[in-house]
């Protein structure tokens, strides 16, 4: 299956101060980027996006806009190729249509298994009891 690439005028960049440590870097260069993608004004087709929207991903807003947060590297550059290339790992995860579950009758071998199991539990469970005295 060939892997679904989003064109860069689907999604919008921003460089942002990066979280944690860095030192006296820190304070003054925008290396993380966010990411944002909206997935209901995107080019992909309606079960693609029914799929995404499904995910139930904390990252996908309630307005169906996914947003992702790469600071990983110090470098601007990596990070923003970092965003993109998680966006497209998250959006072909999807790609592959689920495959539809047949539903199958138990063998019969597996039935008498699970009768057996059934009554020898029956069994130990009824030789809890006090015992008659005579």
């Amino acid at each position: 299956m060939q892997p679904i690439v989003i064109p860069d005028s689907e999604f919008e960049l921003t460089a942002m101060r990066a979280q944690g440590a860095g030192g006296q870097n820190v304070n003054k260069v925008s290396s993380a980027v966010h990411l944002r993608f909206d997935i209901r004004a995107s080019s992909l087709d309606e079960a693609h996006k029914a799929r995404l929207l499904a995910l139930r991903d904390a990252r996908v807003s309630s307005e169906g806009v996914l947003i992702i947060k790469a600071q990983r590297h110090r470098s601007q550059l990596l990070n923003r190729q970092d965003a993109i290339e998680r966006l497209h790992a998250w959006v072909n995860q999807v790609a592959r249509p689920p495959a539809v579950r047949h539903a199958t009758r138990p063998t019969l071998a597996s039935r008498k298994r699970r009768l057996e199991g059934k009554t020898r539990r029956g069994h130990i469970k009824a030789m809890r009891g006090k015992i008659a005295a005579e």
